[in-house]
């Protein structure tokens, strides 16, 4: 149901061009799941229409039901420029040769939450206990389950669900005792939510959400990556950094994605499991 919408958003936004941009090749935008469909396609609405207009052809915006689902349909190759965390970008670009392009400049952090009344003041007070994850491959996720293990908690119930403010609700409700989400998605819950939660960990800054490009985009890799950088410059652009807290577009730094490698291990293990 989700990509039969996303793709039906494509073919409404495409009717909407010029015959000329109609023509061209379409460019299909894939975002990670980090939060619902509905918030992804509006909040990636500035950044499709700044490439549709820069590019002279129709772009859609296209997502998956969950991080192992849609790692899978990048690996085969279903989204020209994917939009995906660092372990994922590493598994891409290692497995399927995406090119790496840029990055967001505010660094990307993972955080345990718990209610803020809750005894819990350690991850051994989670031993036995249920958490909550966004999906065994997201990396908010690995880095929770990682965090848990390194710190004593031993049979934890990991209950995965599709989006943060689902964690949320999860805590609030009694049914888990923690969960684990992006520290940009916790500042996105409202502040009724937020005043209930806090923070059992923080994570250091990881590789965040890297934008790729499919290897068949070669003959458009310089325009691409140019329309990015001038979203970047324009006020729409600039609009959206400032909401979504982002600071803005960088490069790259050396190695920042290799040292994904163990993460984007996992990843691999985890597709393997789901397609038995």
């Amino acid at each position: 149901m989700l990509g039969r919408i996303c793709l039906l958003l494509g073919a409404l936004w495409a009717l909407c061009l010029p015959a000329s941009a109609q023509d061209a090749r379409p460019l299909r935008i894939g975002v990670a799941p980090h939060t619902s469909s509905r918030v992804i396609i509006e909040m990636y609405q500035p950044l499709r229409l700044h490439l549709q207009k820069a590019l002279s052809a129709p772009v859609s915006i296209m997502t998956a039901p969950d991080f192992t689902e849609f790692a899978r349909r990048a690996l085969n190759l279903e989204y020209d420029l994917v939009i995906t965390t660092g372990h994922q970008a590493e598994l891409l670009k290692s497995d399927a040769r995406y090119r790496p392009l840029l990055t967001y400049r505010a660094p990307f952090r993972a955080v345990m939450v718990t209610l803020a009344g809750s005894k819990v003041r350690s991850a051994r007070d989670l031993t036995g206990q249920p958490v909550a994850g966004l999906s065994p491959s997201s990396l908010v996720t690995l880095w929770g389950l990682h965090w848990m293990a390194d710190n004593g908690a031993t049979a934890t119930q990991v209950r995965f669900v599709s989006a943060a403010d689902s964690v949320a609700q999860l805590l609030i409700s009694g049914e888990v005792v923690a969960g684990a989400m992006s520290l940009a998605n916790f500042q996105g819950l409202t502040p009724d939510v937020q005043a209930q939660l806090r923070f059992l960990a923080e994570s250091p800054a990881l590789a965040g959400r890297v934008y790729l490009l499919n290897p068949a985009e070669s003959a458009r890799a310089s325009a691409i990556d140019a329309a990015l950088w001038s979203f970047a410059e324009s006020p729409a652009g600039r609009d959206y950094f400032v909401r979504y807290k982002l600071e803005g577009y960088r490069k790259l730094g050396p190695g920042e994605l290799e040292v994904m490698a163990p993460y984007a291990a996992e990843v691999r293990e985890q597709l393997k499991k789901s397609a038995q």
